[in-house]
């Protein structure tokens, strides 16, 4: 499943791939696509719209 967030340290916003069979409820490192700076991504699902929401924190 595809979604995105924005990049704590540049604002940008990131295209992720996300992993539907590890959980609802996920947290991993991935660097933002435009400044290279590793964000740490909490993934939550949400069972009434369908889809993960997602908040961004510098590593």
């Amino acid at each position: 499943m595809e979604a995105g967030f924005q990049c704590a340290g540049c604002g940008e916003w990131n295209m992720t791939t996300v992993d539907e069979s590890a959980g609802r409820r996920q947290n991993y490192v991935e660097d933002c696509q435009v400044c290279c700076k590793p964000n740490v991504l909490h993934l939550e699902y949400d069972t009434s719209s369908q889809e993960f929401f997602i908040t961004a924190d510098l590593e």
